[in-house]
């Protein structure tokens, strides 16, 4: 393939998907690349897999230079392992996939065509979830529909994290050595032209999701900590409603003891009006505390992850 075509990189993040990677890989290779004009790069992503994913993966860049492998020092999670991928491609543009295959590879041709077009990111919104439960889409759609009312970015509706990024977006994430945030939502924020195509995501063809419930949730706050001021506003905004609501209560038992010689009694509705506003006040320091935590945390200049291992790079 000839060196002066243009060079798209796909970045793959892996983490104990030793039965789905050997399928994938193929499909990838099964692309019509010189139809698209392009020359591929490969650049997987191994997040400290504990079972086979790093030997197939070796076996994979020692019969093709095309790929290349980091691998991690531990396990950092799907959005360092895409951060690192990002980082370290080549390409003239770079697509995100997961190595699930939830995210079909078939689908890159028609990510090209919109960044052929002239879009700096093309998003590939989620038509349909096949074998998703109807709790996890909902849960999907309300975090969606809170980050598009709150939040300083618009994802689509439905959600999408499989896209292609531009040379010039790739460059202005490396700008942004935020350790605690999703790149995804970091994309969105940065701007350029996007456009979006629509697939239907596929059934995970092996092993189980390591997308857990607690990884959900802290990708969540992560998103809302970084990308929103509305937990400090609500935290000020709580504050101010208690402050009048006690002035309120407080004018009432005045009243009451004033004109009818009857003064609120009893130890329950103290300590009712204790608990409440005790609770309202720590969760007020619980959201303070994971902004200052993040603040704290960047300052210290740790690396956003580590790499144990280069292959072909």
């Amino acid at each position: 393939m000839s060196a002066t075509l243009p060079k798209l990189s796909i970045v793959v993040a892996a983490y104990n998907e030793e039965g789905n990677l050997p399928l994938l890989f193929a499909r990838i290779r099964a692309l019509d690349w010189s139809g698209l004009g392009l020359a591929p790069e490969i650049v997987f992503v191994d997040d400290h897999s504990s079972d086979s994913t790093a030997t197939i993966l070796a076996d994979f860049a020692a019969t093709d230079p095309r790929i290349k492998v980091l691998r991690f020092s531990k396990n950092f999670g799907s959005h360092k392992a895409f951060t690192a991928g990002l980082e370290h491609c080549t390409g003239d543009a770079a697509v995100i996939l997961a190595a699930d295959l939830q995210d079909p590879p078939e689908t890159v041709p028609l990510l090209v065509e919109k960044w052929r077009s002239g879009a700096r990111v093309v998003w590939a919104v989620r038509a349909d979830r096949p074998g998703e439960s109807t709790v996890t889409q909902l849960l999907s759609r309300l975090y969606y529909l809170l980050m598009r009312r709150f939040a300083e970015v618009q994802p689509p509706q439905k959600g999408a994290d499989f896209l292609l990024v531009d040379r010039c977006v790739l460059d202005e994430l490396r700008r942004a050595p935020e350790k605690h945030t999703s790149i995804l939502s970091l994309i969105q924020w940065m701007g350029f032209d996007q456009e979006q195509i629509t697939y239907t995501k596929a059934e995970r063809h092996s092993g189980r999701s390591k997308w857990t419930l607690r990884k959900k949730l802290k990708l969540a706050v992560d998103s809302f900590v970084s990308f929103s001021y509305a937990p400090v506003r609500l935290a000020s905004a709580s504050g101010l409603l208690f402050a009048v609501s006690g002035f309120i209560y407080a004018a009432v038992i005045a009243v009451r003891a004033i004109a009818l010689g009857s003064p609120v009694q009893g130890w329950s509705s103290m300590m009712c009006v204790l608990l409440i506003v005790s609770g309202v006040q720590l969760v007020m320091l619980g959201i303070l505390g994971e902004y200052l935590w993040r603040t704290f945390d960047e300052t210290r200049g740790r690396p956003r992850y580590i790499v144990e291992k280069r292959i072909n790079l």
